[in-house]
């Protein structure tokens, strides 16, 4: 049986996303603007600092209670509209809260908690892709702190996130002993003449902007850097881990979202003076859809729970993105299929939630980097790229 607690939990959500239904997501999503009633909201109740401690105004919880959150969101018919517009300040804010100084604590975390504080994750590069090590945003040594010069790609929330965490080389690749070497995270200004930020056109989640960002010799103060320099990949690991875990959460959500929808259409519709779901073609897929949500589901919970024991998951965490994703995309693409041409129509959502389930194959991580970090780490087998 769920714990007491998160049950709780669920329910507190639920009650709370009630209020933001299909219609005020399809709203958001066709006017590409950002759901801050929606976020206002959620940053009342206190869900944003969910995985901050409690001294720093959090609720003190995990990833487990986390993903239990992002999960209920998408659920609701928010999908990653809704997720986006705050997981980057629980997975993004985590190497702070795991690395960072107490004086960065202070001054930071209370401000994510409150929902003051817009906070972006800038690590991929048009260049460098899932090659994380290959970046080549630099940062040089200057007095008192860093010069950053480079460019960043689907930086999420950047138009209106007064800071970013944010990924450079402090040490060329050519110049280390390892490839993870040599890379430092920062606690960037993102709100500077020095940044130029450019929304990208895109398929879907259209809430929440993603950007290009390009930094031109932008100052970030030595007191804004985490940990140690040269160091950030490992603490890097405290973002990327919890990310998958999170978004393997959001397409789970999505996944059930759509099947609810299909569900009620398939016991609705009469066709030939009976209902379709009566049809083995249609009732046999949707049946799959919720098997293979709920192995992913029980994926999610075992990595969540590895990471918050703080034991590897690596393995599990790469496992449950893989599964939920193609979970989640299943059971939106089925709902589409069951609602026939209403299901390519905007009024029924479900197209809405197939395009959002769409990205979560390719993000955060693809499906075939995921497999490539099973074969090689798990199964032994020789490195592929």
């Amino acid at each position: 049986m769920p714990d007491i607690a998160h049950r709780e939990l669920r329910e507190a959500v639920r009650k709370r996303c009630a209020g933001f239904g299909d219609d005020y997501w399809r709203d958001r999503d066709e006017r590409h603007e950002f759901p801050w009633e929606f976020y206002n909201a959620l940053a009342d109740d206190g869900w944003i600092g969910i995985a901050i401690p409690e001294e720093y105004g959090g609720g003190g919880g995990g990833i487990t209670e986390a993903s239990i959150l992002l999960e209920e969101i998408a659920a609701s018919g928010a999908a990653m509209n809704g997720c986006s517009a705050i997981h980057l300040s629980i997975f993004g804010m985590n190497p702070v809260v795991k690395h960072g100084t107490p004086e960065q604590r202070e001054r930071y975390l209370p401000s994510v908690a409150s929902g003051q504080l817009h906070v972006s994750f800038g690590v991929t590069e048009p260049d460098a892709g899932t090659d994380t090590t290959n970046i080549s945003t630099r940062a040089v040594r200057v007095d008192g702190g860093y010069l950053v010069r480079g460019q960043k790609i689907w930086t999420t929330k950047a138009t209106i996130s007064e800071k970013v965490l944010l990924l450079v080389r402090t040490t060329r690749r050519t110049e280390v002993t390892r490839p993870t070497d040599g890379m430092t995270l920062l606690l960037a200004d993102l709100q500077d003449p020095r940044v130029d930020i450019r929304p990208i056109a895109k398929a879907g989640r259209n809430a929440v902007v993603s950007c290009e960002v390009r930094y031109d010799d932008l100052f970030v103060a030595e007191s804004d850097r985490v940990g140690e320099e040269g160091a950030g990949f490992r603490y890097l690991l405290d973002g990327l881990n919890p990310e998958r875990i999170l978004l393997a959460s959001e397409a789970l959500g999505i996944g059930k979202a759509a099947l609810r929808k299909a569900v009620a259409y398939a016991n609705e519709r009469i066709v030939f003076g009976r209902p379709i779901g009566r049809n083995q073609g249609l009732s046999f897929p949707l049946a799959q859809a919720h098997a293979q949500l709920r192995a992913a589901e029980l994926a999610i919970r075992d990595a969540s729970a590895r990471y918050d024991a703080g034991l590897p998951c690596g393995e599990a965490a790469n496992t449950a993105k893989l599964l939920a994703a193609d979970a989640g995309y299943f059971a939106a693409d089925r709902a589409v299929q069951t609602l026939g041409g209403m299901g390519y129509a905007t009024e029924y959502d479900v197209e809405r939630y197939w395009r959002e389930a769409r990205l979560l194959r390719l993000a955060p991580v693809s499906q075939e980097m995921a497999l490539n970090y099973l074969a090689e780490h798990v199964l032994g087998l020789p490195r592929s790229y």
